[in-house]
């Protein structure tokens, strides 16, 4: 016995419906309420954030300087790449190996 019991129509809509079904219909209200509810704790915009603002003049110690950093990134994703291409070709010249040893044996094993 369960503990919800369901009768007459309610029984025919639960079956018709599918839990599975209830659950996700009701996992979908409650995450449109939880937006709802985000939506209305949010402070009002004021005009400066409407749009973009540029700014005047950047003390030195706030600007950093991008170009060296883009470059350092790239040389560290290439370096990467590159070295797990070289782990994959060296680990294909063994199993190559492997293979070619394998096919020399049967090809031994056929002869005799």
């Amino acid at each position: 016995m369960g503990i919800l019991r369901l009768r007459g129509a309610s029984r025919r809509a639960a079956s018709r419906w599918g839990v599975p079904r209830v659950v996700a219909l009701g996992l979908v209200v409650g995450v449109a309420a939880g937006v709802t509810v985000l939506e209305a704790a949010q402070p009002p915009t004021t005009a400066a954030q409407d749009g973009f603002v540029p700014m005047g003049d950047v003390p030195p110690e706030e600007q950093m300087p991008a170009a060296p950093l883009v470059a350092a990134a790239y040389a560290v994703v290439w370096a990467i790449a590159v070295g797990y291409l070289w782990t994959i070709w060296q680990r294909m010249g063994t199993v190559e190996a492997d293979l070619a040893d394998v096919t020399r044996r049967i090809e031994d094993r056929d002869e005799a």
